[in-house]
């Protein structure tokens, strides 16, 4: 702080000490308290910081090399400012740190936002405070004569690589020719899960996300004259079977009967 000088003894030490903690490599402990002392405090918080992270990304921190991974969540504990003390949004916080503040590092990997993201989602749905409410709800009503409702708690995610399959043993270097379509979900047993889709399934979830006056079976056919399919029918089918399966995994919660 450049007004270091004017603030009182013990203001003064507060901010040599946390300094220290954040970046010891660069910032001197203060000289009162001894090292031995000092150097528990450093570890207990980064350990603290670097445990969360690798719990709520443990597929990024294993494809990075330890040595790397280590930098990295060094690298967020000394330079992030985070806007919340709360330990559950900390991985958000490393999120913000890696989209907007990190910057491009030659040494890593191409898909590592997007992974982290995908990550990260994960933990958001699953820590969601919302319920489903299944009220004026009907589970097993018609899904193409009425309306169907879509699990809040269901999110639709467009990626280059495809992140659900990246581990260890699986690092593309370049994104493939088509995009990776993916639903992270919430179920009534709240348990998380994700499905992976087609662009077309991926639009279909799209529109039932986005509808408030259509039914299915208006829906869909709109998407057979998009896409102008020879005999719409087959478009029909094939999409009340995958409302179906959307269904019985609680992504589609059931029908309202009015628009």
């Amino acid at each position: 702080m450049s007004n270091m000088a004017n603030l009182p003894h013990f203001q003064k030490l507060q901010y040599t000490f946390t300094a220290h903690i954040r970046n010891p490599k660069h910032n001197p402990a203060p000289i009162d308290i001894e090292a031995r002392r000092m150097l528990v405090y450093t570890d207990l918080f980064y350990n603290n910081v670097k445990s969360l992270l690798t719990g709520t990304y443990p597929v990024l921190s294993q494809v990075l090399p330890k040595e790397q991974w280590h930098d990295l969540v060094r690298d967020y504990f000394a330079n992030h400012k985070a806007t919340t003390p709360l330990f559950p949004k900390m991985p958000q916080e490393f999120l913000r740190y890696l989209e907007s503040e990190r910057g491009e590092q030659p040494n890593d990997p191409p898909f590592l936002y997007e992974l982290a993201h995908y990550e990260w989602v994960e933990l958001a749905v699953s820590i969601d405070t919302r319920e489903i409410e299944l009220k004026d709800i009907q589970r097993n009503g018609d899904l193409l004569n009425n309306y169907p409702v879509v699990n809040p708690l269901a999110w639709a995610l467009a990626y280059q690589f495809p992140v659900h399959q990246i581990s260890p043993d699986y690092q593309p270097q370049e994104p493939p020719t088509e995009a990776t379509y993916i639903i992270v979900y919430r179920n009534f047993d709240d348990d998380v899960h994700f499905v992976h889709l087609n662009p077309i399934s991926a639009h279909l979830f799209k529109q039932l996300q986005e509808n408030t006056q259509k039914n299915g079976q208006q829906i869909l056919e709109e998407m057979a004259t998009t896409l102008q399919h020879p005999n719409p029918e087959v478009i029909i089918a094939s999409g009340l079977q995958i409302m179906e399966e959307w269904r019985k995994r609680n992504i589609v919660l059931g029908v309202r009967e009015d628009g």
